[in-house]
């Protein structure tokens, strides 16, 4: 399991997200079968949306995140609920590179899908600003959402390229605050360990949030448990199918005994016969 951990300011202009993501980037791995490089990726795009999802509001309510910017490893895509439970994939799960930023690209963009059961989901988009994960997330809050954002995300391999821990965390801040509680918060990200002293250190949640609102008054609100959780099923996947259209679905009963559909979040494969698909253009 995954932890999520939030604070807030004494004065309530200040916010601190932290989470725990080892559970979840290790089970990504797992499931994916992912390169190292696609893991350091992924992991961060899979701990940002776990920051992100949780700060919706209501059950039911999703946000996706994409990142397309023309690297090797394609397009990143993970989607968290509002509690936080991701699920992910990558394009080429395969993809190397020496570093994150080069795996990723720069030629491309960053999108923010909230989906909170209005007629239209909410969709915002920029473009990349350096293939840095958390810098280009921290850029899509101050332009799409005007409100200053920090984010920041770490992944740490051991010896024989396992995830020994992931992390991240996110400080929002909501105007108006004063001028020291400003100097006061970047005094403290100043002074706050690398993430990659954290990682080694395996800092909990709760330090790292507090460690952020340090001198600033700062509890923690709340915390809970968050995973990777793949909501898919059979009855989804006949949805998903039903929406090809009765003339596509028609063609695929002719052209083949098996319809094999695989989900892309946890590689899970339903299988539909032709009898299956020609009760489905009855229904």
């Amino acid at each position: 399991m995954g932890k999520i951990v939030r604070a807030l300011s004494e004065d309530g202009s200040m916010l601190c997200s932290a989470v725990d993501s080892t559970d979840m980037v290790r089970e990504m791995a797992r499931m994916h079968d992912l390169s190292q490089a696609v893991t350091a990726a992924l992991g961060r795009v899979v701990t940002a949306a776990a920051i992100m999802g949780a700060m919706l509001k209501y059950e039911g309510d999703l946000l996706t995140l994409r990142i397309n910017g023309g690297g090797p490893c394609g397009t990143l895509t993970a989607v968290a609920d509002y509690r936080g439970n991701v699920k992910c994939y990558a394009g080429n799960p395969k993809a190397d590179a020496a570093s994150v930023e080069e795996l990723v690209g720069r030629d491309g963009s960053l999108t923010v899908i909230k989906d909170m059961g209005l007629k239209e989901p909410y969709c915002g988009q920029i473009p990349l600003v350096s293939g840095n994960i958390a810098q280009d997330i921290t850029a899509y809050y101050s332009n799409s959402e005007q409100l200053p954002t920090v984010f920041n995300m770490g992944i740490l391999f051991d010896e024989c390229g396992g995830i020994k821990a992931a992390v991240g965390y996110m400080v929002q801040i909501v105007p108006p605050v004063s001028e020291k509680s400003l100097q006061v918060l970047e005094d403290n990200l100043a002074k706050m360990d690398k993430i990659s002293d954290m990682l080694k250190q395996k800092f909990e949640p709760e330090h790292i949030a507090l460690a952020a609102l340090a001198g600033l008054g700062g509890e923690v609100l709340d915390s809970w448990d968050a995973q990777y959780f793949c909501n898919c099923s059979r009855e989804r996947t006949e949805g998903i199918l039903m929406s090809l259209g009765k003339s596509e679905l028609k063609k695929l009963a002719e052209e083949q005994e098996i319809t094999e559909v695989c989900c892309h979040f946890c590689n899970k494969k339903y299988k539909f016969s032709t009898e299956d698909l020609l009760k489905m253009l009855k229904d």
